[in-house]
């Protein structure tokens, strides 16, 4: 995992301890995964911060347990709008937000919902194809931003049938967590 100053990792060990707590009455993440929380959803959210400019204003969609999202904006302390339809999992994220002083607005919304100013940078994990997250983010993204997606061995399958739809310049770049992985930085979309 990369490393972090001492006072993001105890807010990085809070979250991870809260998470902990509140994964026994709402599922955050699998069971199966609290042992690996560190490698598999923390790391994996981290590796996004050497592409956040400070200041940067991120729109996260589908916030969940608040990977990347809530990850990114304890490292950076950039603004991170959280966008998340279950309620319970919001309680969370703004609960999370307040423990480790985290500059956040958890939107409870659906994402085709939401009306935000547009933010430089959109970001998703796991969440759905790369033509739906493309739909999503277009609203939501300033015209000169770029999106940020972690996504799995699914992900050159998901280019190509998005492509159909959407122009678009990308980077495919190899996951530092997940050897299936990869991470898509996506600017200059427009739909065909």
């Amino acid at each position: 995992m990369m490393s972090v100053s001492r006072e993001t990792q105890e807010k990085l060990e809070a979250f991870s301890s809260l998470l902990e707590q509140w994964n026994r009455r709402i599922n955050l993440v699998s069971p199966r995964d609290i042992p690996h929380l560190w490698s598999r959803h923390i790391g994996d959210s981290l590796q996004l911060t050497s592409f956040i400019p400070e200041k940067a204003h991120i729109a996260d969609l589908g916030s969940g347990g608040g990977f990347p999202g809530l990850i990114l904006a304890i490292a950076t302390g950039n603004p991170v709008t959280l966008i998340e339809s279950d309620h319970r999992k919001c309680a969370f994220l703004r609960e999370a937000s307040r423990v480790c002083g985290a500059q956040t607005t958890v939107i409870s919304k659906r994402i085709e919902d939401v009306e935000i100013e547009p933010a430089d940078i959109v970001t998703a994990r796991a969440l759905a194809p790369l033509k739906i997250l493309l739909g999503w983010a277009d609203p939501l993204l300033k015209e000169d931003g770029f999106c940020l997606f972690l996504k799995g061995r699914k992900a050159p399958d998901e280019l190509t049938e998005a492509r159909r739809d959407w122009h678009m310049t990308y980077n495919s770049l190899p996951s530092r967590t997940n050897e299936d992985g990869v991470l898509l930085r996506i600017s200059d979309f427009r739909r065909v």
